[in-house]
């Protein structure tokens, strides 16, 4: 989606957290979003149920009712309204299990820069505008992917058909023809559909940022790498790996990425020891 067609949308955030809520609501209000806060699980509910929203951020861990009962509650009760999670470092793989719920994508605190919510926001609200344009008959399945032209019928066969082999795959188009849309269809349509389904977009993030989400990282790997962490690559084992605007990438790291590619394995910053990981990676490059 261009920037000039971005949509405004309702949004929840959910925190116990006064400064974190407050940062975040006016990240998101500064591009015009309307945003709600609340404090805690049991009013994030409360507020889903009084009013429509389009995108829900929940902390995982608050007191009483806690995130993955959000995610739980929303996903079961509202299937269109999009759930972003905020996790405390070292909690990434409770995040992981919220996005098996149905989750849309998560983020770890502190959050890395205003940037990161507003682009994860934006990304949510285009799918959940998509989901809405679909027909009855695709919103009963788990991915929605319409089309008008007959010619996209081999493009739709052929996802279906590169779905059930472990091969790389590179999807390229024009902003808004809907890549990640086609890179959910091939998770879902694969065997790797019950494994996680993880995203990251490589415009948004510093290069050393970046590294450390892709690869994770060694305790005293650097300053304030205070424990081993596992980068999303290592996350996505089992299931697929999409990076987002992969042509952002910097050399050095594109080659450390080739390796991943050709090789499924790497070493997290700091470490030594091969990690090594199956033939589930995605890409999508933008020119």
């Amino acid at each position: 989606m261009r920037s000039s067609e971005k949509r405004v949308g309702r949004i929840l955030v959910a925190d116990d957290e006064e400064g974190v809520r407050t940062f975040l609501a006016e990240a998101l209000e500064r591009t015009g979003h309307e945003v709600t806060q609340v404090a805690d699980g049991a009013a994030a509910l409360l507020a889903v149920r009084e009013e429509p929203f389009d995108v829900v951020l929940t902390d995982l861990r608050m007191p009483g009712t806690d995130g993955m009962t959000v995610v739980r509650t929303v996903r079961t009760q509202q299937a269109d309204v999009e759930v972003i999670v905020l996790t405390a470092f070292g909690d990434v793989a409770t995040a992981v299990e919220a996005m098996k719920l149905g989750a849309f994508d998560y983020v770890e605190k502190p959050v890395p820069s205003p940037s990161v919510i507003r682009e994860l926001v934006d990304r949510a609200l285009e799918r959940r505008l998509k989901l809405a344009a679909s027909s009855p008959a695709e919103l009963a399945t788990s991915v929605k992917l319409t089309f008008g032209a007959p010619a996209m019928k081999p493009v739709v066969d052929a996802l279906t058909r590169v779905a059930k082999s472990g091969a790389t795959v590179l999807l390229q188009g024009e902003s808004g023809t809907g890549k990640e849309v086609a890179a959910r269809l091939l998770h879902e349509t694969s065997p790797r559909a019950q494994k996680p389904f993880i995203a990251i977009n490589c415009a948004v993030l510093t290069e050393q940022l970046l590294e450390s989400e892709l690869f994770g990282h060694e305790k005293g790997a650097f300053t304030g790498a205070h424990a081993q962490r596992r980068g999303r690559i290592e996350l996505a084992d089992g299931g697929t790996f999409f990076l987002d605007e992969v042509g952002e990438l910097k050399p050095v790291l594109q080659a450390k990425l080739l390796r991943v590619l050709e090789e499924r394995r790497f070493e997290r910053l700091g470490g030594s020891t091969p990690i090594t990981v199956g033939r589930s990676v995605g890409s999508r490059y933008e020119p």
